[in-house]
Order: structure tokens, then sequence, then C-alpha cells
């Protein structure tokens, strides 16, 4: 098995950024990045402590802001924190302008094919390694985990992390004499059973096309195993192979049996969440963003009480474990290398400390931060998630996370026609794996 943060591989980004001017110019005066040798702040403080956020998270600009007034209060005074703003859909454009000028914050958003060893700020040596700072120490392992299969380092102060899984209505499992499924097969049967009583086992959103293929992806690394879409990117396997194929076909059959009700394929997300926060299925899979509605009571008419949570089941004989959640650790926030000096060593020191405490005694926050401290108030739920996370030392993918943009698409829009019955699982996969020979 893989251990989480001694893996360095390159890998190919899930999301079309737009392309990019090479910042050769700015190569020469890097110091200490991921791309660089040193280790340590041997980069040069700057003026003020500089954080630039998306105009769509000013949850972040106020939580940093709290820690300048309080745990990290020693820190600002030496080092003001001052922050800046940008749309998100402008990130990659803003950051590598100021790249290029020489000028990048020392903490910023960033794009995610930028900063990966082989995109232009990691190529330049711009962005901090951050298993090389004082951070290193406060970041979970499933967080360093699921930064090294997205990034190919730990590079991002992970300010959210999210896992997914299965959410289910603890009062049906119950009235049903319903155990939590660990196997696939356990699964179908418990499937089964809610439909020959009457309940809807299971809601997804359809029309978005992607929750459809996470379940595909997640019967694929669990058969598979955790690298099965590295695989398929680095040649060494297709979709067309059996074990992919598989995925495709089970995904399928959930449908054909009728698993997912009537008008899965025209199901919108807020439909879909509604129907499983007021009773009318029995299971959801979704990511633990989810927990705004769940802790909401205005949406919850089932009651917080009555959510469980587990994980994609095993498959059996594949080569997958139920302990690898898919991950994701929100949008990627930088140290800039030329920038980690004392000071700012200084700074993301303390954020690390401090950080996931605050966002869940604040906010509700689930960070890839350890909390250093008792949090209080907060829903049985977050705290069970909170708990699952810090024990994760391995993550996976999704199902498209390594594609090419027009593999991505071709990914969601042809999964309606599979769960419909208007196309094969042989045809599926073998239509994608044309796309990605001739597009990845």
């Amino acid at each position: 098995m893989r251990t989480p943060r001694s893996r360095r591989v390159m890998l190919a980004t899930a999301i079309a950024l737009a392309a990019i001017t090479p910042l050769a110019a700015c190569a020469g005066g890097s110091s200490g990045g991921s791309g660089g040798s040193g280790g340590g702040a041997s980069g040069t403080d700057p003026e003020s402590f500089t954080v630039m956020t998306a105009n769509e998270n000013p949850t972040l600009e106020e939580l940093l802001t709290k820690l300048s007034e309080g745990a990290c209060k020693a820190e600002n005074e030496a080092l003001p924190i001052e922050h800046q703003k940008v749309a998100q859909a402008d990130t990659v454009q803003k950051v590598t302008l100021l790249a290029s000028q020489d000028a990048l914050p020392a903490h910023t958003i960033a794009g995610t094919a930028l900063i990966r060893p082989d995109g232009d700020l990691g190529a330049a040596g711009l962005v901090q390694d951050l298993e090389e700072t004082g951070a290193a120490d406060s970041i979970l392992p499933a967080a360093a985990s699921t930064e090294e299969n997205v990034y190919g380092g730990v590079v991002s102060m992970p300010y959210q992390y999210n896992i997914e899984g299965f959410w289910y209505n603890k009062e049906i499992f119950e009235e049903q004499g319903i155990e939590i499924p660990t196997t696939w097969d356990d699964f179908l049967d418990v499937a089964d059973q809610l439909q020959q009583a009457g309940v809807q086992p299971l809601t997804t959103a359809g029309a978005s096309g992607f929750p459809l293929t996470r379940l595909m992806g997640m019967y694929i690394f669990r058969n598979v195993g955790p690298d099965a879409m590295e695989a398929v990117r680095d040649g060494d396997a297709k979709l067309t192979d059996e074990g992919y194929v598989a995925g495709a076909q089970a995904l399928a059959d959930l449908a054909d049996a009728g698993y997912f009700g009537e008008g899965f394929s025209t199901r919108d997300g807020d439909t879909s969440t509604n129907q499983f926060l007021t009773g009318q299925a029995a299971i959801t899979y979704d990511g633990s963003w989810l927990l705004g509605a769940i802790n909401d009571p205005e949406r919850n008419k089932i009651g917080a009480e009555n959510v469980g949570f587990f994980p994609f089941p095993d498959v059996e004989g594949g080569e997958g474990s139920i302990d690898q959640y898919p991950a994701n650790a929100g949008a990627p926030m930088i140290i800039s290398a030329k920038q980690y000096g004392p000071k700012v060593a200084d700074w993301v020191t303390c954020i690390a400390e401090n950080y996931g405490a605050l966002a869940l005694n604040e906010a509700g926050i689930i960070s890839g931060f350890e909390v250093n401290e008792e949090v209080t108030d907060i829903s049985p739920n977050t705290a069970e998630i909170q708990e699952k996370i810090a024990g994760i030392d391995e993550t996976v993918l999704w199902f498209e996370a390594l594609f090419d943009p027009k593999s991505n698409s071709l990914a969601s829009t042809n999964v309606t026609l599979l769960t419909t019955g208007q196309m094969s699982a042989e045809d599926y996969m073998a239509d994608l794996q044309e796309s990605i020979d001739a597009n990845g």
C-alpha cells in the first residue's frame, strides 16, 4: 500500500484550466519550493502577509482575520496580514500575471494545473512544499494523501476537506432490521430489501451526470484498486478492461433494478437531497458538504439524529479497501516559496496549529488540519465525519479526476444513456477510452 506522504507522482489535473504563458522568467530567483532544493524558511519575508482569496469564499478571510486577532496575534504584529480578493473564475489568469511580474502574494489561491510539479508555478519553484514547513505535523494524513493524489505534493493549506460516502436514514434501517453493508453484495441485498418493503432505496441527481459516475468510479476503485484511474492515464490499463467495465455494469444494474426511483435521470441536486431529507429515499451518495443541509432543520425533516454515514463497501475479490475514501481538499491555497521567510514561516505554522479548531467552532467547517483543542456545540453528524477524517490514512480520487476536458464531459453525458439502457457497459467504456486516446 502507498504511504500517504511518500508519493510524488506528477498527476494530470481533472479540471480544464485556461492555457497559460510559461513563467520561465520567474524560475531564477525561487528557493525552497516544491521544484527547488532547499527546506526551511529560505525565502525572503515580504512587508506584509498578503493573502489572496476568492470572492466566493468570504469565510476564509474572516477566519484568518480572527486568527490575526487571537491565536496568531504575535505573528500578525511581526508581519501584518493584508487581504486581497479575486473572482474564482479569474484565478488562473490573475495568479499567472502576478507570478510573471514577480508579485505573487505570500499566500494565494491558485489553479490546480499551475501548482503541480509540471505546472508553471510548480516547475518554476514558486510553490512552497508544506512538508518542509511547520505545518506538516498539523496536516491530517488523509488531507496529505489527497493532496499528493491531486497536486503531486502537499502544497496547499487544506482549509476545507470533504470525504464522500453513503448517507442513510437510521430510522428506516432500524424499522427494516438492516445492518450497515460492508460488501457490495450486502449493499445490493439492502437495496432489494428496501424495495420489497415499498421504500425507495436510493436517490441520486442523475441530471448532473457526475453523481452517477461517482458510484461507478467507486466500484472501480474497490474492484481494480486505488490506482485504477492512474493506470488508465498512464496507459497501463484501458477502460475496456474487464475490471473497469464491471463498474459500468454495476451502475447500470442499480438503475435497471429501479433502485434510484422513477425519473432519476432528470432529477437535480436539490430534489435528490430533499428526497433523502424528507424520508422519500433511504440512502444517498454524497460528500460531507451535505452536512450543511443535514444540520439545517428547515431542510432536514427526518431529523439530524436519524442520518448516518457509511463508506462505499468492498467488492469481493477486489484490490481496493473500504478504508480508502474519495476526498478533495477544496480550492488550492499555496504559500509563495520566494516569500517563505522566517516571519511567513511563523504564520504558516500558527495557522496550521489553530485553524482546525477555529473553523469548527466558528463556522462548522471541517478542514484538513488537526483540531488541537476541544470543540463544543458542533452537531453529532459533523463530529462523526471529523472523527472519520482523522482516522483516514489513504484516499482516492473520483472517476473523471484525471480525464481531459472532452472525456470528462463525455463521461457525464453518456452515463445517462448507460443508466437508461440506451448504451451497454462495454460501449460506454469503449467510447470513453476512444476519447481519452484521442484527447488525453
